[in-house]
């Protein structure tokens, strides 16, 4: 059968479910929701309220083409421009990683350190590889009057997470910076209470075996951590206390199986106290977190 013969909304979610299980494509029915929702304008549960409405050949042409798209293994983010994170809906494009869930459990970690009001001393966090924004976006929301900024080594992703902030009017809490790591900030004058970072920490090898989805979509940039998937890792936390008052911490997301490695990185340096890994909700460690002892006096 082809979508042509399924011009109502009900079976042409019914038709793109099986096509899609055909093709091996994760999750097919919510795929089918939500392109077919993004076709249309509609929310997800409106496609069942008008499940009898028949698709004008425009429509129709426009879903075909997201199918086709999802079929050659594109994520479902791109091919509709947007991803929910945290409680944000935010732009993305195959200039910025695709947010996880996961990576909640780093914006949950950096609130627990940052005071809900920002009293006589705001803090200061730095969000490194910032992306899409969507870290830094969420704790400015969650803990507004405080003072952040992001920075990312792409000028494409700089530019997608300044838009996000506009369009969630947090663009007067946040300066973004294009650079690599810490090079576009002076130690002289950066001294951060939190810095947070999901930095690559994928391994060379293990890039290979990544689904198509990421390893043909994904920037390169945002993945590859290196040989071992510690190149990132280690700069972070070698250079962290030059820009970090005493006291303040250092969030890191690492991957599976890394976290014995990035917590003998972190003892190596001497600079660290207080260590200890947060799980995500599958029960793996996702979160390292150290308190800085060596740090700028604030």
């Amino acid at each position: 059968m082809r979508p042509e013969d399924c011009r109502t909304i009900l079976r042409l979610l019914r038709w793109a479910s099986d096509y899609f299980k055909t093709h091996q494509i994760e999750q097919p029915r919510s795929t089918a929701e939500i392109l077919l929702g993004h076709t249309l304008g509609l929310a997800r549960a409106d496609l069942y309220v008008q499940y009898d409405r028949p698709l004008q050949p425009e429509e129709l042409s426009r879903f075909k083409i997201f199918i086709k798209r999802r079929i050659q293994r594109e994520p479902v983010a791109y091919i509709i421009g947007e991803k929910g994170f945290w409680s944000l809906d935010l732009k993305v494009t195959g200039d910025v990683l695709i947010p996880r869930p996961e990576t909640e459990i780093l914006v949950e970690t950096a609130l627990s350190l940052i005071p809900p009001e920002p009293g006589d001393r705001p803090f200061r966090i730095l969000d490194l590889g910032t992306g899409s924004g969507a870290i830094v976006l969420a704790l400015a929301k969650e803990r507004p009057g405080h003072k952040y900024i992001g920075v990312d080594i792409s000028q494409k992703a700089i530019d997608i997470a300044r838009s996000n902030a506009q369009n969630h009017k947090l663009k007067d809490s946040i300066a973004f910076l294009c650079g690599s790591w810490f090079q576009p900030l002076s130690p002289q004058k950066a001294s951060f209470d939190v810095i947070v970072a999901n930095p690559p920490y994928v391994g060379r090898k293990e890039l290979e075996a990544l689904s198509p989805e990421i390893s043909e979509y994904e920037p390169l940039l945002a993945l590859d951590g290196g040989s071992d998937g510690l190149d990132a890792l280690r700069i972070i936390i070698t250079e962290a206390p030059e820009y970090i008052n005493r006291g303040g911490w250092v969030l890191l997301e690492i991957g599976y199986g890394q976290r014995v490695v990035v917590e003998q990185l972190f003892l190596e340096s001497d600079a660290y106290s207080d260590i200890s890994t947060v799980r995500d909700y599958n029960g793996i460690d996702r979160v390292i977190r150290a308190k800085v002892r060596t740090g700028q006096k604030f």
